[in-house]
């Protein structure tokens, strides 16, 4: 039985410029719809689930009366889960929710903050300002939340490290557990795109995202939270396990539009079209909208590009027993012009060279890194 469940809610209030995921405005009727699909897709797993992760979209957005027939239908799974996860923006987070998550097993959220600067969450295109976003993170925890994430994201147009400092600073202010800083990426597509084609905005120069995350990267430590992962910083004991699982090359089960499961070395990805998702499955037809079998040694390869990126690297032992191939063998070339860049180095124990891990100059070429080991 795979790891870990993966929901995903595609509904949002407004699509933010910079998103390319798949999410859609909120419509009550397509919604409703959207939820009875799910709950009778819940009915045909098995078992149980390390971590549960509803994202989206903005689950939020949704009213109680949904979000009751959601996590209802999950409330199964959720007995003996170590993680359920919630993914919330501040302006659709409220007491009542909240209780409700609690009461049916959820015990970690994870806020859409962004920036706590107005003029910045305005250039992203939120919903929300920051007043809002402070009064969400601690409503999560007189709610009786004590493992709570924020998402922060920095490089938005015309945005200097003085700003970020302040939003760093902000986030450790508050009873966060975990801090997922990401920099801001220009989708192809997205409305931030169009508007960058156009000269409207300038995204900061690379010296300065780099600074931003050089930063980011001294200032959390600093603060209590361990760095993990690429982008992931958590207090000890709060990493995201589920994320954790993923970067494990564990397997995992995706339910909803665009969501992609992972079973027994194949890939199956849905449609992303939510009306189209919610007739083929009223109609009892696949939602697949790709399925792959993955050869063990591109699953290896792939599983390399993701653990790669994890504070702790790549163990060849831990490897070997996964994969039953050898890591040097497999990705020798790679290795070799990692090494070369200063992008990795051995990881040393006992005089004894046991795996590869980023250098603190391949954090900050981390796509580099990964790309060269698929």
């Amino acid at each position: 039985m795979a790891k870990t469940l993966y929901i995903h809610i595609p509904f949002c209030r407004q699509k933010c410029f910079y998103c390319d995921f798949c999410s859609i405005p909120y419509d009550p009727a397509l919604a409703g719809r959207y939820a009875d699909i799910l709950c009778r897709q819940f009915k045909s797993l098995n078992g149980s689930f390390s971590s549960i992760y509803v994202g989206g979209g903005t689950p939020t957005v949704l009213g109680l009366k949904l979000l009751r027939k959601i996590f209802g239908g999950l409330r199964l799974f959720s007995r003996g889960c170590r993680e359920f996860s919630v993914e919330a923006n501040p302006e659709s987070l409220t007491a009542d929710k909240l209780a409700l998550f609690r009461d049916n097993g959820v015990n970690r959220i994870s806020i859409g903050v962004q920036s706590f600067d107005d003029a910045k969450l305005k250039k992203l295109g939120r919903c929300h300002d920051s007043a809002q976003a402070r009064a969400a993170v601690r409503l999560a925890r007189q709610s009786g939340f004590k493992n709570i994430s924020i998402d922060l994201i920095f490089g938005a147009p015309g945005e200097c490290l003085r700003e970020w400092k302040k939003d760093l600073a902000q986030a450790c202010s508050l009873p966060v557990t975990h801090v997922s800083a990401y920099a801001l990426s220009y989708e192809r597509g997205t409305r931030l795109w169009e508007t960058f084609k156009k000269t409207a905005v300038d995204p900061p120069e690379d010296d300065m995202a780099a600074a931003m995350y050089e930063y980011t990267m001294q200032y959390l430590p600093r603060k209590g939270f361990r760095q993990y992962e690429i982008s992931n910083f958590a207090i000890k004991g709060f990493a995201c396990r589920h994320n954790l699982s993923y970067w494990q090359g564990d397997e995992y089960v995706g339910i909803g539009a665009a969501a992609v499961s992972y079973v027994n070395g194949r890939r199956i990805t849905n449609d992303d079209d939510v009306s189209r998702f919610i007739k083929k499955a009223a109609a009892d037809k696949s939602v697949a909208v790709g399925r792959d079998s993955l050869p063990v040694l591109s699953r290896a390869k792939e599983a390399a590009a993701v653990k790669i990126r994890t504070r702790e690297g790549i163990d060849f032992g831990w490897f070997r027993r996964r994969f039953g191939v050898d890591f040097m063998l497999l990705e020798n070339e790679a290795v070799d012009g990692l090494l070369g860049k200063k992008l990795i180095a051995y990881i040393r124990r006992n005089g004894k060279i046991k795996g590869v891990r980023l250098t603190r100059k391949g954090f900050l070429f981390g796509d580099e890194a990964s790309s060269a080991l698929v």
